[in-house]
């Protein structure tokens, strides 16, 4: 026959009686708790919710100064292509000095004879 020290020395008694008064309990103290657990509970809720606002607010804001910065690089570098594209038409509508030189020898030259 069992007898009540074997049980209380075997791990598998141990976890059957811990199972069962827990079964037991949970709902009980969930019961008697409910009403202290549900305005803490609302309370936490109504915090997680305006963090989760704040932050997503912040995120579109950091996006919208993201987009800005990208519009202003991109206007910049347009700005810089267009001046670099106007210098290099008027270097090429410009005669080079150095054609210009020649140019002038020759006329002087031709002066001169």
């Amino acid at each position: 026959m069992i007898r009540i020290d074997d049980l209380l020395r075997n791990d598998l008694a141990k976890g059957v009686a811990i199972g069962v008064g827990a079964a037991v309990l949970v709902p009980v103290l969930i019961g008697a708790l409910a009403p202290m657990i549900k305005p803490v509970a609302r309370s936490a809720t109504k915090a997680g919710l305006r963090v989760y606002e704040r932050a997503r607010e912040a995120v579109e804001e950091a996006g919208e100064m993201m987009e800005d910065l990208v519009a202003e690089t991109q206007a910049e570098m347009r700005a810089e292509r267009l001046a670099a594209e106007q210098a290099a038409q008027q270097a090429a509508a410009e005669p080079e000095p150095v054609a210009e030189t020649a140019q002038q020898a020759q006329a002087d030259e031709a002066t001169r004879h």
